[in-house]
């Protein structure tokens, strides 16, 4: 049991808010070394781990070229392209983007979106777009920085909520396996995966609420902060 107390140096760690990675790097070596690793064994642990999870260090490949992106402009043509999309608002083009993820992740395709290739540059401006032109008003930062936290969270749920759906992912094959070998069952990913589904639409369902509300959230929101400025009100607000 001595060899848990690696947990308690994570524990410890992010509870006064040091560097994640120096306080992973630092519990593993503790772990390794009240497990009776040497030095060397537990730098080789460290190695093997490297090469059997490289595929994590593509974001920096990734983060490099999203930035490039954006430097010359991709923000910005994102914004104008929501632009022409009169009656699109925030809260639909989020409740879109969140069916698109969800579907794309129950046939694996984790990849093709998330917080840095995706949200950042592209889905979070043509939601701030979509909500400046639907309040007839630009964004206090406030307001600004809620729809930044949706936009997030229309992936995260996609992601997290349609993945299950997949018979091939890490959690349904980790979930089959301990049940099957702990427990001595014999269940097939398939039955996840069928049970997953109802479960996706609940989310979707109640997230895709979420978003569309938000829409009445920020309209009543920007007209508050016009009375509280002394402003004129926004396009639409008075309705």
């Amino acid at each position: 049991m001595i060899v848990l107390l690696g947990v308690v140096v994570v524990i410890l760690g992010f509870v006064t808010r040091r560097n994640p990675v120096l306080v992973v790097g630092v519990a593993g070596i503790v772990t390794g070394l009240l497990g009776k690793m040497n030095p060397l064994e537990v730098l080789a642990a460290f190695g093997r781990s490297f090469a059997d999870s490289r595929s994590v260090t593509v974001y920096a490949i990734v983060l490099p070229v999203i930035g490039l992106l954006e430097r010359y402009g991709l923000r910005e043509q994102a914004r104008t392209l929501i632009g022409r999309l009169g009656k699109l608002s925030a809260g639909r083009f989020l409740t879109v983007y969140l069916l698109v993820r969800q579907v794309t992740a129950a046939f694996g395709l984790n990849s093709i979106g998330g917080p840095a290739q995706t949200v950042r540059p592209l889905v979070a401006p043509m939601a701030e777009a979509a909500a400046e032109r639907s309040t007839g008003a630009k964004l206090p930062d406030r307001l600004r920085e809620k729809v930044r936290s949706y936009s997030a969270s229309a992936d995260t749920v996609g992601v997290f909520f349609g993945e299950d759906c997949f018979i091939a992912i890490g959690s349904i094959l980790l979930i089959t396996g301990f049940v099957n070998s702990t427990y001595h069952q014999d269940i097939e990913p398939t039955q996840l995966a069928l049970w997953a589904i109802p479960l996706a639409v609940c989310a979707f369902v109640i997230h895709g609420a979420r978003l569309l509300l938000m829409d009445r959230q920020l309209e009543r929101e920007m007209a508050q902060a016009a009375a509280e400025h002394d402003l004129p009100l926004p396009e639409g607000a008075d309705k």
